[in-house]
């Protein structure tokens, strides 16, 4: 049996009634982020790649604060504007984040950076906004769980906005895979998003997997791609999760390269796929920096992948 999945269809993001692509546009890269991507997106190439996203099969666009700290936000706004709003059917996540400059990560700067996303975006209301990257919190001798969560704190204010009606859907997006599997336990949030820890050659965020499962939390899974090496290749791009990869994991990067190019699949179709097909994961994002990798996207989830393939890349698994 041949794979292939098609981005057309839509799945139930968790119990939001949000039905959502089984691929998700990653915004980070349009908001110009040199220093993380290693590489610029002029304002009219993110312009251009926004329009295709909106002709395409894909409904969901994801994005935050502080992916360039506002730019990602402020140029999706511009599109929106020139659409005449967020045309209908589609669903637009963004984050809520810490200060970039003196990191407080108050209540009060939730609402700030929360207010400051609708400006930028031009809406009224959020769909769905992720408490980000809580591990960041640079409070001495404070713990991120129980400084988020505690009467008062950052998780409270995500709260009241939503009983306010500014936003519709509390998610919670970050690394550390047990420190996510504690925000999803507290029964506070709907989604939840890991990155770079489900790959064809990394499953350390399978505890998440099956806690969000046990409580109907809708997972999303980015960078399946593992920032790149999973795109490209060890050979043209050996970094994992923005960084120098280790000598292990690139072997097993080749090894599955192999596989793949003895299959006639190409290797980014596998990566792809291998995050499409695990029932437990609504939705893979994806981050797209120029228009053509719209197209190039849909064919790469469409790429029909035989079951032998995945019995082989199954073996190399860690």
């Amino acid at each position: 049996m041949m794979g292939g999945f098609d981005p057309a269809s839509r799945r139930p993001l968790g119990r939001t009634g949000l039905l959502v692509s089984p691929v998700c546009v990653g915004c980070a890269p349009l908001g110009d982020m040199p220093e993380t991507f290693g590489y610029s997106v002029s304002e009219e190439r993110a312009r251009e790649t926004l329009l295709e996203v909106f002709r395409s099969p894909i409904n969901f666009l994801d994005t935050a604060a502080s992916y360039g700290d506002g730019e990602s936000e402020r140029r999706i706004g511009r599109v929106l504007r020139e659409l005449g709003g967020l045309p209908e059917g589609y669903v637009l996540a963004t984050k809520a984040d810490r200060d970039p400059t003196t990191g407080d990560f108050s209540a009060d700067q939730m609402r700030r950076s929360v207010e400051r996303s609708l400006r930028l975006l031009g809406l009224e209301r959020l769909q769905l906004v992720y408490l980000h990257d809580p591990e960041y919190l640079n409070e001495p001798g404070r713990e991120p769980f129980e400084y988020m969560m505690a009467p008062g704190g950052p998780v409270e204010a995500l709260q009241e906005m939503k009983d306010e009606g500014v936003i519709e859907h509390l998610g919670i997006a970050g690394g550390p895979v047990d420190l996510m599997v504690r925000f999803v336990e507290s029964g506070a949030f709907e989604a939840a998003i890991t990155h770079n820890r489900y790959t064809l050659v990394e499953r350390s965020a399978g505890p998440l997997l099956e806690a969000a499962q046990e409580r109907g939390v809708a997972v999303l899974n980015a960078a399946p791609y593992g920032s790149g090496i999973l795109a490209k290749g060890p050979d043209a791009y050996a970094r994992y999760e923005y960084r120098e990869a280790p000598e292990k994991l690139v072997e097993r990067v080749r090894a599955a390269e192999r596989a793949c190019r003895e299959s006639g699949v190409p290797l980014a179709a596998a990566a792809l796929q291998f995050s499409l097909r695990e029932p437990r994961i609504a939705s893979t994002i994806v981050g797209i920096s120029r228009p053509e990798r719209v197209r190039q996207t849909v064919e790469l989830a469409r790429h029909p992948i035989p079951e032998e393939l995945w019995e082989r890349l199954e073996a190399l698994s860690p």
